[in-house]
């Protein structure tokens, strides 16, 4: 009985490693005053890249450039957390049904 529970366990780890794998992988992008700052972010919630349209580099526009900055940045997270989220339900699901639980 522990000795398939622990297969199951180390079946489970080997899962959730494939998953954050595949997750630094995926790229996912925010962005902010149509597409004046852009913001690409992996599935594991880490910034690729981050493009700042020239007009907004002045210092009349710091106000507004900060503003854009927290938006794209915060719209590229969210949308690493549904692909985070996407990727272990997958995991949690195969996992709960190989034990003979109902999946997620």
């Amino acid at each position: 009985m522990f000795g398939d529970l622990f297969g199951k366990l180390q079946e489970a780890q080997q899962k959730m490693s494939d998953s954050k794998e595949r997750l630094k992988h995926i790229s996912v992008e925010g962005e902010a005053g149509n597409g004046l700052v852009k913001v690409v972010v992996s599935g594991n919630r880490e910034v690729q890249t981050l493009e700042v349209d020239p007009s907004l580099l002045s210092a009349e526009r710091k106000e507004e450039l900060e503003d854009l900055l927290i938006t794209a940045l915060n719209r590229a997270l969210k949308n690493a957390e549904n692909a985070w989220e996407t990727e272990m339900k997958g995991v949690a699901g195969g996992m709960l049904g190989g034990m003979g639980l109902p999946g997620m």
